[in-house]
């Protein structure tokens, strides 16, 4: 595995968080407190890949400029930048987050849990779409 890889193992985490954030909603849901929690603690872990394998690419690469033009260069960059300040957000809310619900502090974690939630999968789904825009998507298409 090169530096180049990194790109398309970021979007690969990215998209089983969102799916296995989608799980464990669907486990609380359900009621399924165990299978919610070992759920989330998977998220976390492989969030927390995710952002390892981030800054190692950027530290070594830098950071890959956008080729369209036009008006996709306008919907690139307002996704791009809700997608980053909701990812600074998203750290220390997930923390917060899953501290909480480890600890059994299930008033305070389903408060932040609410907010949480939606961001962290947010993130999750536009990482992929920048992942996309930035090394799948032909300019020609745009």
């Amino acid at each position: 595995m090169s530096y180049s890889d990194l790109p398309a193992l970021n979007a690969i985490l990215n998209s089983l968080s969102a799916l296995l954030l989608l799980l464990a909603f669907w486990f609380i849901k359900q009621k399924k407190i165990e299978a919610h929690k070992r759920t989330m603690i998977g998220v976390f872990a492989v969030s927390t890949l995710f952002l390892i394998s981030y800054v190692i690419y950027h530290y070594n690469h830098g950071s890959q400029p956008f080729q369209g033009e036009g008006w996709i260069r306008t919907v690139y960059f307002a996704i791009l930048l809700s997608h980053t300040i909701l990812a600074m957000v998203n750290l220390p809310m997930a923390i917060i987050t899953l501290r909480r619900g480890l600890r059994g502090a299930y008033d305070l974690h389903k408060k932040i849990a609410k907010w949480t939630f939606p961001i962290w999968l947010y993130v999750s789904v536009t990482g992929v779409v920048v992942y996309l825009f930035l090394y799948q998507l032909s300019p020609s298409l745009y």
